[in-house]
């Protein structure tokens, strides 16, 4: 054989032996379905924090992970066909940002991993069998933590000291409400203060709930945790600072949106934490056998325009315990 023949045989001895390492080392992305019952824009902080936690653990999007995020823009329907959307797909986890999130994907498959970003009591809302086991498909992160009413009551007991009459918004048709609303009670009555709860089932009720709230003479509120108020936030909190009513919330979404304090879990740190859950499914950890974790991070912030706009002095003590200070 000549050299130029015996060159060109070796090149394609080379191609050819080559291809199969190749083809081992192209390995498809796994895929992650992000669902969200609200809008890009409502969920940046939070996509942003679950994002950073991916990176963290050595992803790179687009190379080394795909996320598919859906946001449903408040429309249940369409959160539905986005969630058969990606269980069509296949993806290999199923994360979900809430519970109205986690519920509809429970819906669509039995079998794809879903990790819950956050929910605020599972096992009430039947996702998991029990914390420490699971026992399904579904698995993640909980918002549940009794000792947050109190000290939510004790934060506004400092900022109003007449405290008596405090209004509770809640949404009845969210399964964990019941506990929310078993826990603020018992902490109402150490403190000594009557309790007014208001149901809020529609969104075109939290103007009249808030206008009953001033009639009733409410000193101070409480909202709960609920889909209706993350979206309806900014009505929210300037009705609540119209009437001149200091209220504390569940997010901080709520604060930055114009609302007086928030006070609870780091729904950022727990948006960061669930990216852990989906490396570990990644790596052939069985939801089932996961155990969902409880907030370890917890956040004071205070907007100081809303307590000059109410006519409160936020007292030196309870602005130094502050994470954030709005001003």
């Amino acid at each position: 054989m000549n050299r130029p023949a015996l060159r060109l045989a070796l090149v394609f001895l080379s191609l050819a032996l080559g291809c199969p390492a190749q083809a081992q080392q192209v390995k498809k992305a796994p895929r992650i379905g992000f669902l969200a019952i609200t809008s890009p824009r409502d969920m940046s902080l939070r996509m942003a924090a679950f994002r950073h936690g991916l990176r963290e653990l050595g992803y790179i999007e687009g190379k080394t992970i795909v996320v598919d995020d859906r946001y449903a823009e408040g429309k249940l329907d369409r959160l539905r066909s986005m969630t058969a959307e990606l269980v069509q797909l296949k993806a290999d986890v199923i994360v979900t940002s809430g519970p109205i999130g986690t519920r509809t994907a429970k819906e669509a498959t039995a079998t794809l991993p879903i990790v819950m970003a956050y929910d605020n009591d599972p096992v009430a809302s039947g996702f998991v069998a029990s914390l420490a086991r699971p026992g399904g498909n579904i698995t993640g992160l909980s918002t549940h933590y009794p000792e947050i009413t109190g000290k939510q009551l004790e934060l506004l007991k400092e900022i109003v000291p007449k405290m008596s009459h405090l209004a509770v918004l809640g949404d009845s048709s969210e399964p964990f409400t019941a506990q929310s609303l078993k826990e603020t009670e018992r902490a109402a009555k150490a403190f000594g203060v009557q309790l007014q709860y208001l149901d809020v089932k529609d969104p075109k009720d939290v103007k009249s709930a808030l206008e009953d709230a001033r009639k009733s003479r409410a000193d101070a509120a409480v909202v709960l945790a609920s889909a209706i108020f993350i979206s309806q936030r900014s009505q929210l909190a300037e009705l609540a600072v119209k009437n001149r009513l200091p209220a504390v919330y569940q997010a901080s979404e709520y604060v930055e949106a114009g609302g007086l304090m928030t006070y609870g879990a780091s729904i950022t740190d727990l948006f960061r934490r669930a990216a852990t859950y989906v490396d570990r499914i990644l790596k052939g950890a069985k939801p089932a056998e996961i155990p969902v974790e409880q907030p370890t991070t917890f956040e004071l912030i205070i907007n100081l325009k809303a307590a000059r706009e109410i006519g409160l002095k936020i007292p030196p003590n309870v602005l130094a315990r502050a994470d954030r200070v709005i001003r």
